[in-house]
């Protein structure tokens, strides 16, 4: 449990012109901070590099999800949200350039201010900053909602708020947090924060679910209006408290964005091509060639933008519970990737377009590099080389194949593994261990996934061949959720986005400790040291060659650890959407990621 937080309270306003605690002689209020050195953008700057400052306000986007919502509190573990409602409907004290690796610029707040060892932070609030309802945004607001998400909020806040020590206030306009150590990264993590008003939590339960509360935050957009479970409408402000930020230039340009729920990805393209949405992000390659030739985009009312990145591949694929004794040998894990006909797959599937993820960061300069470990990754390496999993430190490939329905070599390699692991087929040609127990599992799906339930078909027909017993298990979301929050499933599909400033959320997708709290995105259950320590080398790096090699190293680990079998990434979006949305040519090296669509995108007749 996180120490208690220590609030002092040390306003003395007859002292106003006079700073009220002692500050070492480098710390200096700046207009951002980034991970490594100095933000790129000057205190003047006019706008981000990756807008287009002229953009003309107006129009409106129809966006669709798969799924259905009981909540519009998207801070709590509770209850289900839209997912991009915590991006559009809330603010932080800090906004992110997403042409930066990680650099943060002042939004609520108008400065920052840390020491060179990051053992503190202080942000001061700009005077103007203002709540939809015209109320101040305070300090109290800022204490209360750090206080409240790190400890009854989503577990995803509660790693960082335990790394707090003290938070003070510290005159009017100003807080200050103090680290129990230093952490270059949790300046950043907690400039990122979203602010909530505390007066309207007041006399309610946060940490209950449901619509009856409408968010009052600072935001650009506010809720409109929604139905549970159908849509929900967020209107610009007009009040909006930012409009003549240099930050906000060029964003939130649309009057309104639309949020329509579906019971599945044929229902939401359905609407897609009748007109009720206006775009439509694609991530099979070979839908993208073969399904959007309907008649508005023939007309040109609706047109196909492709838009690269820079970013890591991230990791799809299904994961293995390790929680689950069938799963906790690495030559099982590996045997499972063997039967993983991918080449096969990829054909029936994408049409083989898109590329084949290699590991967790492959696709960037933090992705391992193939063949032997060396230099500095060898040396974070070396203090578990007895522990690390064959490949760690020799190199892993993927094992490919011909391509054919019947992958003989590596359904081969596959039995070959079972067997060293003590798995072998009876007469009946059922796989089983020593005790006789069949190796049985189940792959736990979304309903809607209909993507990946072909995929599956595919992969247990193969995984029969090998003699286990595999069926498919389809859910609706709400039990989807609480199911996998819990860890109670063998196998399912996993998807985790990855940044090029990895930090303190990765001990959330695989530290010892996520393993074994609810919620945690760590669901393949990993408990390694090396991972542990690797994710405390890479957030408190103070040189970009030693964060590279960190996270180079911590790629090693992951990938050889077999813990995910995987498919394929996206190096690029596939959007269709009506003509008159718009977005800027110069792209961020994020590409189309968070705070790209809606966020930069215009309309225009």
């Amino acid at each position: 449990m996180a120490a208690p937080i220590r609030h002092t309270l040390l306003f003395t306003f007859a002292l106003a012109g006079l700073s009220l605690t002692a500050m070492p002689a480098t710390a200096q209020p700046k207009h951002g901070i980034a991970m490594y050195g100095d933000p790129a953008l000057p205190p003047d700057f006019a706008h981000l590099p990756h807008v287009n400052p002229d953009a003309p306000q107006g129009g409106r986007i129809v966006q669709g999800e798969v799924g259905s919502f009981d909540s519009l509190n998207p801070h709590i573990l509770k209850g289900r949200t839209p997912w991009q409602l915590q991006y559009l409907a809330y603010e932080s004290l800090m906004g992110r350039n997403w042409d930066e690796p990680f650099a943060l610029y002042g939004v609520l707040a108008e400065s920052v201010e840390t020491d060179e060892a990051r053992s503190w932070v202080e942000f001061t609030l700009r005077p103007e900053a203002r709540f939809s309802d015209g109320s101040p945004v305070t300090v109290e607001d800022v204490l209360w909602s750090y206080e409240t998400l790190g400890t009854i909020g989503h577990p995803r806040f509660h790693g960082t708020w335990a790394r707090v020590e003290s938070a003070e206030i510290t005159g009017e306009r100003a807080i200050r947090f103090t680290f129990s150590e230093p952490d270059r990264e949790l300046p950043l993590i907690l400039g990122l924060r979203p602010i909530l008003q505390k007066a309207q939590w007041e006399g309610l339960d946060f940490a209950e679910s449901g619509t009856s509360v409408i968010p009052i935050a600072t935001a650009p957009y506010v809720i409109d209006r929604f139905e549970a479970g159908r849509y929900v409408y967020l209107k610009r402000n007009p009040d909006y408290w930012g409009n003549d930020l240099p930050f906000m230039r060029g964003q939130a340009n649309l009057d309104e964005i639309r949020m329509e729920f579906f019971g599945d990805g044929t229902a939401m393209f359905e609407a897609f091509t009748s007109g009720l949405l206006n775009t439509m992000r694609e991530t099979n390659a070979n839908a993208w060639n073969t399904r959007y030739d309907f008649p508005a985009v023939q007309a040109g009312e609706i047109v196909k933008s492709e838009i690269p990145h820079q970013r890591p591949s991230g990791i799809a694929g299904f994961v293995m519970n390790t929680r689950n004794p069938l799963f906790e040998d690495w030559r099982v894990r590996e045997a499972m990737i063997h039967a993983f006909n991918f080449e096969y797959v990829s054909q029936i599937i994408n049409g083989g377009e898109d590329p084949r993820i290699t590991s967790y960061f492959g696709n960037s300069v933090l992705g391992m590099r193939p063949g032997p470990a060396e230099g500095r990754v060898v040396e974070f390496l070396a203090p578990f080389a007895d522990d690390l999993l064959p490949g760690t430190l020799e190199g892993y490939t993927l094992p490919g194949s011909d391509g054919s329905v019947a992958n003989r070599a590596n359904m081969r390699a596959a039995t070959d593994l079972l067997t060293e692991a003590g798995w072998e087929a009876d007469d009946a040609g059922v796989l089983r261990n020593g005790d006789g127990q069949p190796f049985r599992f189940t792959i736990l799906l979304r309903q809607g996934s209909s993507e990946v339930l072909a995929i599956s078909d595919i992969y247990t027909q193969a995984l029969e061949r090998l003699g286990m017993q595999v069926s498919v298990t389809q859910i609706d979301s709400a039990q989807y959720n609480e199911r996998t929050m819990a860890y109670d499933f063998d196998m399912t599909y996993y998807l985790r986005g990855l940044s090029l400033s990895p930090g303190a959320e990765q001990r959330l997708y695989w530290g010892s400790e996520a393993a074994g709290t609810e919620g945690t995105r760590n669901w393949m259950g990993v408990q390694s040291p090396a991972i542990d320590a690797l994710i405390e080398r890479l957030v408190t790096s103070t040189e970009q060659q030693d964060f590279v090699a960190a996270t180079r190293a911590l790629d090693r680990v992951l990938t050889a650890g077999r813990y995910v079998v995987p498919f394929w990434f996206n190096d690029r979006a596939r959007i269709a959407h009506a003509r008159e949305l718009r977005f800027p040519e110069k792209l961020p090296i994020y590409g189309d990621w968070i705070g790209f669509q809606p966020d930069v995108w215009w309309w225009e007749e």
